[in-house]
């Protein structure tokens, strides 16, 4: 099936963008996703330990409600020096050829057969990226590994900050 149309009954008004109009800032670009992974579940990986304990879990939650997997590979942003004073850091996104990487693997992967999946590569904040993408795909949890290690107790650790601020379940594996 190629796709659907939908009819609009005649007597129903169509709103109609003024041309004379400023754009609003406050509206956000809707992000285009796979409605077949609506209502999916949302994995961070990046290939670490904890992360393929998050994605094992992740993959068994998604079969078990008969949902797609979306795994997230979010690009860390590294702060750069700034040598104008008092000015806030400055945060570039460095390019992260793993994600490729990573779906080779995942594409290799027979432990993945028993749902379906995608991999999704965004940059920035790691809570934040995932927690987009729940919202574009309507997600019904957001599953991460924990933190482990002195980074993790220095700037908190992305479970503990994606829990306090998500706007669905998120599920932390240990």
């Amino acid at each position: 099936m190629a796709g659907h149309e939908f009819f609009e009954h005649a007597d129903r008004k169509r709103q109609v963008a003024d041309p004379t109009a400023t754009p609003r800032a406050a509206e956000e670009p809707r992000h285009s996703c796979d409605p077949a992974f609506r209502h999916g579940v949302v994995v961070g990986f990046d290939g670490s330990t904890s992360s393929e304990r998050a994605l094992s879990y992740a993959i068994g939650m998604a079969h078990r409600s008969g949902s797609g997997l979306i795994i997230v590979h979010v690009a860390n942003r590294l702060p750069t020096t700034v040598w104008a004073g008092c000015e806030p850091p400055v945060f570039v996104d460095v390019p992260d050829h793993r994600t490729e990487v990573l779906g080779l693997e995942l594409a290799c992967a027979d432990y993945l057969a028993e749902v379906p999946w995608i991999l999704v590569e965004r940059g920035g904040d790691i809570c934040h990226e995932l927690e987009e993408v729940g919202r574009e795909y309507s997600a019904d949890a957001i599953v991460v590994g924990s933190t482990h290690g002195i980074v993790g107790r220095i700037f908190g650790s992305v479970a503990g900050r994606l829990a306090r601020r998500a706007q669905r379940p998120v599920v932390v594996i240990p």
